[in-house]
């Protein structure tokens, strides 16, 4: 498990989501344990330690959460401007220096445009930092809602550290087209301007902003004379009479104005964004509600009756309008979150069955493939209908019940989805106080879509699921 402040924030707060579906007395009991555990290792809790604890109580087969995904599909964000980047990086430059033989490349117009970058580029971290989002349309097209008030307040620096390494992709590809272009080209250089600028003035505004490396490489310090006889005007009717090799002499000043003004301030405003980002999220994670909430259950002592009668394993009632259903006759078996592994029972699955698995660690893509591959199976079949295969002792999900709202959706209409919780113990059937969430999990799914059914105990290869032998 990653332990980074960021990944740790966002896991942090998508189990404490996936919490509110669970009763405070349970809350309470498993955080207060889980805090009594680490007084007796001498250890001090932390959210890496409460979260490798969840992860352990809730096996292999856990699904991974809303913030994994999160970071996913903003890799994907930065991947997308990184490309776009480095493409506008090659054309941007080629643009600039365009020579036709006649009409000099104006340096004028590459000093414009390393300013007009510069302030694009602290304007972008100047909006993270304040948490403005000029962005929010763009991410709105791509999908990336936030799900929580916690991803809502993280997405301006991450929009942010998406755009900056684009922009240092840009700087990067543009310098490296710049060379390139030194290498095979005569390119020829001068200054222009229409406003009344003497040679001197330009000489001082070009020697202010070669200061950085004037000493490391004095030739990329353009001088008075190289300033004063490389000025053209465009309504000339030829090139002044100076030696042509002058006008290539401006390319290392060309050459480090782009490395020191475009690419160095990119990589910096980059990495100050990574170090933002993070300083955030160890500042969110440091006030987040819940973990104040969870502090005061690991603190408090669970509160105990004094009855003499215990009660420990007496549940409460869990009545449902819905009943136990047969098993259908079916061949399609899907497992979902690693149930049935490492192969299903030999009583569910027969020799023509088609057997899927989905969640888990499973993908969003992979879930939709087989969601295709089942729609495509039931279309042939008279009776439609699946078997779900889950793990009892895992309480029903909100990614399940999200796949098999999905499902009712993409499946042929009238198909049958039976639920069949399986047991920790090969060949026994589940506890009567473990399918009672199972059946509670049905009646908030569409109406007849869902049913639990009990596995069969013993090994039957050839059978007909609706209870008639074949």
């Amino acid at each position: 498990m990653s332990h980074t402040a960021l990944s740790l924030l966002l896991d942090f707060d998508d189990q404490v989501q996936r919490d509110r579906d669970q009763t405070p007395a349970f809350l309470h009991r498993r955080d207060r344990r889980f805090a009594l555990d680490c007084q007796q290792r001498g250890i001090r809790p932390d959210p890496a330690q409460w979260l490798a604890q969840m992860h352990r109580l809730s096996g292999p087969g856990q699904s991974r959460g809303a913030g994994h995904r999160a970071l996913r599909r903003w890799s994907r964000v930065t991947a997308g401007l990184v490309a776009t980047g480095a493409a506008l990086g090659i054309v941007t430059m080629l643009g600039l220096l365009f020579y036709d033989g006649g009409q000099r490349i104006n340096v004028t117009v590459i000093l414009g445009f390393v300013l007009a970058h510069l302030l694009l580029a602290l304007a972008t971290t100047i909006q993270a930092a304040v948490g403005w989002q000029p962005w929010r349309w763009l991410v709105r097209r791509l999908g990336e809602q936030p799900s929580s008030a916690v991803q809502a307040r993280l997405q301006p620096l991450l929009m942010a550290r998406a755009a900056h390494a684009g922009g240092c992709a840009f700087a990067t590809l543009g310098l490296v087209t710049l060379l390139a272009m030194v290498v095979v080209q005569d390119l020829a250089f001068g200054w222009s301007t229409t406003l009344d600028t003497a040679a001197g003035s330009y000489h001082r505004l070009v020697q202010g902003i070669a200061a950085p490396w004037a000493g490391l490489w004095p030739a990329a310090a353009p001088s008075l004379e190289l300033v004063e006889a490389t000025r053209f005007f465009r309504a000339a009717a030829g090139a002044p009479a100076i030696d042509p090799a002058r006008w290539g002499q401006w390319w290392p000043f060309v050459t480090m104005l782009w490395l020191c003004w475009v690419l160095i301030p990119r990589a910096l405003l980059l990495a100050f964004s990574q170090w933002l980002l993070h300083q955030r999220a160890r500042h969110l994670l440091a006030r987040h509600p819940d973990w104040q909430a969870l502090m005061y259950r690991m603190e408090t002592p669970t509160l105990d009756t004094g009855n003499q009668h215990n009660d420990a394993h007496h549940q409460p009632d869990t009545a449902t309008r819905t009943e136990l259903a047969g098993l259908p006759d079916t061949d399609i078996v899907l497992c979902w979150a690693g149930a049935g592994e490492p192969e299903p029972p030999q009583s569910l699955v027969g020799p023509q069955a088609l057997v899927h698995r989905a969640g888990g660690r499973a993908s969003l893509d992979q879930d939709e493939q087989v969601l295709a591959q089942i729609a495509g199976a039931l279309a042939a079949a008279r009776q439609p209908s699946v078997l779900v295969l889950t793990r009892s002792w895992e309480p029903p999900t909100g990614e399940l019940q999200d796949f098999l709202e999905q499902a009712h959706r993409a499946w042929p209409a009238g198909t049958a989805a039976t639920l069949v919780p399986l047991s920790a113990s090969p060949g026994q059937p589940p506890a009567s106080h473990l399918l009672a969430p199972w059946l509670r999990f049905s009646e908030r799914l569409p109406a007849g879509f869902v049913r639990v059914a009990l596995p069969p105990t013993e090994p039957r290869p050839d059978y007909h699921r609706g209870g008639v032998p074949t």
